[in-house]
């Protein structure tokens, strides 16, 4: 067998050659500073361009990605509950139609017995309408408490004041 010489030398560099030569960061690793991240969030105007390119893309229904998502958690963010709403202005409306029925059933009544009823059966006619009357004036004063309430939640007024374009929700 041959002899084969190796050469063992090693290049030291000093303190301040090392710097200047060898990377000490850990830039391979994907590590970013504080000021790097905040440079690369979107902010709010990026996001919502970002959204309205999205618009159509994004699916209406859905658990997670989807508008659904989108409006209930927002809503929840804001503590909105449009349904509430909802469902109390149509209990307000439903309040005063059977009010109005109820006023329209006595009328009827009236004239039905106007000719043929006794003194009585017209005092407690009488008297029916104007527990109703009370009834309808406290529903009524209820029901504008009830709207002015329905309107000071509603989100309406809040986007009425928006200043904002609105340009590329409908692009």
């Amino acid at each position: 067998m041959t002899k084969k010489e190796l050469d063992l030398r090693k290049n030291v560099f000093d303190k301040n050659q090392y710097t200047r030569t060898i990377d000490t960061e850990f830039s391979e690793l994907g590590v970013t500073t504080v000021s790097e991240d905040l440079d690369q969030q979107p902010s709010v105007e990026k996001f919502f361009q970002q959204y309205n390119e999205l618009f159509y893309d994004i699916p209406p229904n859905g658990p997670i990605n989807s508008h659904e998502y989108l409006v209930i958690t927002s809503g929840e963010y804001i503590n909105f509950d449009q349904s509430s709403l909802e469902i109390e202005a149509l209990r307000a409306e439903i309040s005063q139609l059977r009010t109005d029925l109820l006023k329209a059933e006595i009328e009827n009544a009236k004239l039905q017995i106007s000719g043929s009823a006794n003194e009585e059966d017209i005092q407690k006619l009488n008297n029916l309408q104007n527990e109703l009357q009370e009834a309808t004036s406290e529903l009524t004063s209820a029901s504008e408490g009830l709207s002015q309430d329905i309107s000071d939640l509603s989100p309406t007024a809040e986007l009425a004041e928006d200043t904002t374009s609105g340009v590329g929700y409908f692009d």
